[in-house]
């Protein structure tokens, strides 16, 4: 297995505000996390923080999973930990009123692959099936999507594109979205922030993909694209390739 991680602030915002990483367990199976903070002065870049900070801490203390069973309900037990641990902070630093963050974790193993999701980060897989999203966005632009009310084409322009339905540490409870798929030999795995999803095509992602880079070159590659297609947001990716059988490759 190998694995990478890569953020960059883009050519527009003044901080960073996205926050991820690839962590190990005591077993070295690989937990990847993307997380894209906002609302409140400087409060995005703590609420994502805190986030992949608290994931982080906790995967590195778990033994081995061993069953998708067992990976969905570490993902689902813990992330609403940290929606708990956000929510409170906000409610008790003022600067850090209405803060959240969404969330990409990723579980993987040599058998399987557990993903969570909430709100507008996304994960993609490229296997011998083709290029596929994982994740739906929890955004007002993709409700009105897949209930009819407007295109596609429509939602790439619409001017509420950035109201995000879903995320952690803005209330009480949280809704997350998990599911468990095969992840096998030559696979890649992408997750990233919608500073890069919404600069970069999916048949880009998958040119990039599918040359003959390393997969650090890849991920900078992607990166680049994104700023050059203006950069406007944080942009930030996990990328991962299944190469072989060995779990600490």
């Amino acid at each position: 297995m190998k694995a990478i991680f890569m953020t960059d602030k883009g050519r527009v915002r003044p901080n960073n505000e996205d926050s991820g990483g690839v962590f190990v367990n005591r077993s070295g199976q690989r937990l990847a996390i993307v997380a894209d903070g906002m609302g409140g002065h400087r409060a995005g870049d703590v609420a994502s923080a805190m986030t992949v900070s608290a994931l982080q801490e906790m995967w590195e203390n778990t033994e081995e999973i061993q069953t998708a069973d067992e990976a969905e309900e570490w993902l689902r037990t813990n992330i609403v930990k940290v929606n708990a641990m956000l929510f409170e902070h906000a409610r008790t630093n003022t600067e850090c009123d209405g803060m959240g963050t969404t969330v990409e974790a990723v579980i993987v193993t040599n058998h399987f692959t557990t993903v969570a999701h909430v709100g507008d980060s996304r994960s993609y897989i490229l296997n011998t099936s083709g290029f596929k999203q994982l994740t739906e966005d929890h955004t007002l632009v993709n409700e009105l999507v897949r209930t009819g009310q407007i295109s596609e084409e429509d939602a790439e322009h619409h001017p509420r594109k950035n109201v995000i339905l879903r995320a952690l540490g803005t209330e009480q409870d949280v809704k997350i979205d998990v599911k468990t798929i095969m992840f096998e030999e030559e696979d890649f795995l992408l997750l990233c922030s919608d500073g890069l999803s919404n600069k970069v095509n999916k048949e880009e992602m998958i040119r990039v993909l599918q040359d003959g880079s390393t997969l650090e070159e890849k991920a900078a590659t992607l990166i680049q694209i994104a700023n050059e297609n203006g950069g406007e947001d944080n942009i930030t990716l996990c990328l991962l390739e299944f190469e072989d059988g060995s779990e600490r490759g």
